[in-house]
């Protein structure tokens, strides 16, 4: 009798548990379903409870190079807030960057400090440069590039300083032996639900050594940066790669400054450097460096075990915001990239990615904003009987779909 009364009693207490479990954890799922763009799948175990799988969609937008040219600098002085205001310059991105799940972008100046700034060739740019970004949306950075170690290893130092202030991640470059050992460099990052590994190289530093006790200081992919910068150091990427799989994240992004300038296509040593990448575990390549448009397309990986996944590669974004002016500097996209995971199997990959054409305008000196990144579909639809700039906008569109394709451009619908 004892025996019996105890076994109804177990059986009562774990029906209850039983009971409880499923409530809070379908409390949690409801609330992360807020959060993220999740679909659930029910699945039956050998005791017939339901648990619940859940398929996970992210959107990473992308962004090119942000630069200051010194006619850039002086347009952002703000004579009534008597400081510097770089938002107006990137307005026209802003929605696009801040509606994403996470956001990045290179930067290719430094912040070293004030009063000196300069633009070309030794970039120094006000901090509020990186407010406005903060202020945009962004959340990570390249700071590896050939225009990092501009004003020394101080203003390398300096602008990871600005950054962190502000709250924006970093990848490339680092303060510290210790800073560049810890995940050896990679940053981690949660992209919607997704996780994602980002690392960050440059060919070189502009014919600027990088002392030998500050080698840590920047990711160089190449051995011989200051000669003929075509040694790839497999060694170096192999190893970090290595490490980054260990991570266990969902996706591994490389980011990389690259390229021949001011061509539309890729050369063969970023094909040679993109596939290498590609083989030895990298899922998203994002290249920037040539100041222009390159292609961009979906990628096919087979793994080890034989399972394919669908990667994604951008050669290059061309400027986010400069001064340059001739055709093709002026024009960019924000690049938006839709993550999936599968929540049965856990699998990860990119599932698509589409474009909104931008123009960076240059009114011109005198003018009350000299500098102003459009949104080219909105600013058409102004219908503002400009004829030389509505040129220009449709001379965007037509580059836009020529190098990187017309049916991943979804300006004019959203427009």
């Amino acid at each position: 009798m004892k025996k019996n009364v105890i076994a109804i009693s177990v059986m009562i207490f774990m029906a209850i548990g039983i009971t409880i479990t499923f409530v809070i954890g379908n409390k949690d799922l409801s609330s992360s379903n807020q959060n993220h763009n999740v679909s659930n799948q029910y699945s039956s175990t050998d005791d017939n409870q339901q648990v619940i799988a859940q398929d996970i969609t992210a959107t990473l937008a992308v962004c090119g190079d942000i630069m200051s040219h010194m006619p850039q600098t002086n347009d952002a002085w703000s004579v009534n807030q008597n400081k510097y205001d770089y938002s107006n310059m990137i307005s026209g991105a802003t929605e696009w960057v801040s509606k994403a799940d996470y956001a990045v972008a290179n930067l290719e100046t430094t912040f070293s400090g004030g009063p000196d700034y300069s633009g070309y060739p030794a970039f120094n740019t006000p901090d509020e440069l990186s407010d406005a970004l903060k202020q945009a949306g962004f959340d990570m950075l390249l700071t590896a590039n050939n225009h990092s170690m501009d004003r020394g290893y101080d203003g390398l130092v300096r602008t990871l300083d600005v950054l962190d202030e502000r709250g924006l991640a970093h990848v490339g470059t680092y303060r510290t032996q210790e800073e560049r050992d810890k995940n050896n460099g990679i940053v981690l990052a949660d992209v919607g639900g997704i996780s994602v590994a980002f690392l960050g190289y440059t060919y070189g530093t502009n014919g600027i050594p990088v002392a030998d006790d500050k080698m840590f200081s920047i990711n160089i992919f190449n051995t011989d940066y200051m000669t003929n910068m075509s040694n790839l150091d497999t060694e170096k990427l192999l190893k970090d790669l290595d490490y980054a799989k260990t991570l266990d994240t969902d996706l591994i992004a490389v980011m990389i400054h690259w390229g021949t300038e001011y061509q539309i296509q890729q050369n063969n040593y970023q094909r040679e450097i993109a596939q290498f990448l590609f083989d030895n575990g990298a899922d998203i390549i994002l290249g920037g460096h040539p100041h222009v448009l390159q292609p961009m397309k979906l990628y096919t990986k087979t793994e080890q075990n034989g399972e394919q996944t669908q990667g994604f590669i951008c050669y290059s974004l061309g400027n986010f915001i400069s001064a340059q002016k001739d055709r093709y500097t002026d024009t960019t996209v924000v690049l938006n990239i839709e993550l999936e995971k599968d929540g049965k199997t856990g699998k990860a990959q990119v599932k698509s990615y589409n474009y909104v054409p931008m123009l960076m305008l240059n009114r011109g000196s005198g003018a009350d904003v000299r500098f102003e990144l459009l949104d080219v579909y909105k600013t058409l639809s102004q219908n503002l009987h400009d004829t030389e700039l509505n040129n220009r906008l449709n001379q965007a569109i037509t580059d836009c779909h020529n190098i990187l394709g017309e049916n991943e451009d979804v300006g004019k619908i959203a427009a």
